[in-house]
């Protein structure tokens, strides 16, 4: 057998974005129609990230949780309003449901998840974004702080691909962790967790709640499961359906070989829930388990280390940034790895409030032409306990797309793009075309 490097193709593109997760995808369809040409990389073979790979149904801040206004429009809005959630003018939102006592906040659900796949492809379609899935980036070369090339692993080999602004929205930071700029990981992380979902389900009380959370407690004693939380029950897609936020592995999600034991062991938990439940819960006796997500969710891993880092201080005092360009509004959420029965936490969520996201947060110190999006943006690990979740992840992904296109058109690096000219675009950003 002979290995070989070769590259297989080339691709140029003016903004190359990696990872169609909720920030990626909102970055692509903001480059797209600023006219760049757009190359979009993700390695599932669909967009969406956490709410159709894992399976998490949730915007969760695109409100301000306590008033249900809307801090995140553009991107979020418009998935929103094709999703059915709220108008395409909404200023409020509350789509929440009122059988599930384990989050004490409101947040928008997305209610078909299948449905989902197929509009953010057929609006990365419009937009005339240049989609690769089944594509992994593998290796960034830099020279005089700027990337020359991104190499992707997909069907046809090893692709390059040539951009002149690349955005990182892997979630775990891969293409600025390749590209030399400066991460961090916060040791332990916040632990994984594989969603699931069980059909035929009996009507649901909160008697059945407690019969579950007491197996679970239960399982943990008997060391048929290392660790859970909540366990947490919501039925966004029918009635007689549970979807479970109870697995909870820890690992990091940045390394290969822990990554795969995290699954196998998040796959084996939820069997292991879902067996005893079945057995000894009424509700769940003639239940039977659907589907858990394709990957498990990471919540943390890989952080750039950027020209701001957005502290807890920041987003609790809600301080006010001149060069903001997105709004967080999301408690601040850290997970434990140990068994937290009841909740995800200890301690009671604090809500901030909403708060600025700053552009510089976004920008590497040492690369030029890449803007990070998402999870891995500028933050201390409490910070991104925040501004890591979906719709939140979609307005910086916006905003970087919405840079980098600016960027590429007049043909100066992401620092130099004046704050002013890219806060007036995000200001103007209409609402709606994905469902026109």
């Amino acid at each position: 057998m002979t290995i070989t490097t070769t590259v297989a193709r080339v691709i140029k593109t003016d903004v190359l974005v990696c990872g169609a997760g909720c920030a990626g995808l909102a970055a692509a369809l903001a480059a797209a129609r600023q006219g760049a040409h757009t190359t979009l990389v993700e390695r599932a073979p669909f967009a969406g990230g956490i709410m159709t790979c894992v399976g998490l149904p949730f915007l969760d801040g695109i409100a301000d949780s306590v008033s249900g206004k809307l801090v995140t429009t553009g991107v979020a809005r418009e998935l929103a309003a094709t999703m059915r959630i709220c108008p395409p003018d909404a200023q409020t939102i509350f789509d929440f449901d009122p059988t599930c006592v384990y989050w004490p906040h409101k947040t928008a659900f997305v209610r078909n998840i299948e449905a989902l796949k197929v509009i953010l492809d057929r609006a990365l379609l419009a937009a005339g974004v240049h989609v690769l899935y089944h594509s992994s980036v593998c290796e960034a070369s830099v020279k005089s702080g700027r990337i020359q090339r991104v190499l992707v692993a997909n069907k046809d080999g090893l692709v390059a691909i040539q951009a002149r602004q690349v955005i990182d929205a892997t979630g775990d930071a891969d293409v600025a962790h390749f590209a030399g700029a400066r991460t961090e990981l916060t040791a332990p992380t916040q632990p994984m967790t594989l969603h699931f979902r069980i059909g035929n389900v009996a009507r649901w009380t909160a008697a059945a709640e407690q019969a579950a959370r007491r197996e679970c407690r239960r399982a943990l004693d008997r060391g048929e499961l290392p660790v859970f939380y909540g366990p947490g029950f919501s039925h966004p897609f029918a009635p007689n359906e549970a979807y479970v936020h109870a697995v909870r592995v820890p690992g990091n999600g940045a390394d290969a070989a822990d990554l795969t034991r995290a699954e196998i062991q998040g796959r084996a938990d939820a069997q292991v829930m879902f067996e005893r439940w079945k057995e000894k819960v009424p509700a769940f006796r003639k239940a039977y388990l659907i589907t858990s997500g394709p990957y498990i969710g990471v919540r943390e891993t890989r952080r750039i280390v950027g020209r701001y880092v957005l502290t807890a201080n920041d987003i609790q005092a809600q301080r006010r940034f001149d060069d903001a360009i997105a709004t967080g509004a999301w408690y601040l959420d850290l997970h434990s790895n140990r068994a937290t029965e009841g909740s995800a936490s200890r301690e009671p969520p604090l809500y901030p409030g909403p708060y600025d996201i700053p552009y510089r947060a976004l920008l590497p110190r040492r690369v030029l032409n890449l803007l990070v999006a998402g999870r891995c943006l500028s933050g201390t690990q409490r910070a991104a306990s925040s501004f890591r979740v979906t719709a939140t992840a979609m307005a910086v992904g916006e905003a970087a797309g919405m840079a980098a296109a600016l960027a590429a058109k007049r043909r100066c690096t992401a620092p130099d793009l004046p704050v002013a000219i890219l806060q007036a675009a995000l200001r103007y950003v209409s609402a709606g075309a994905m469902a026109r």
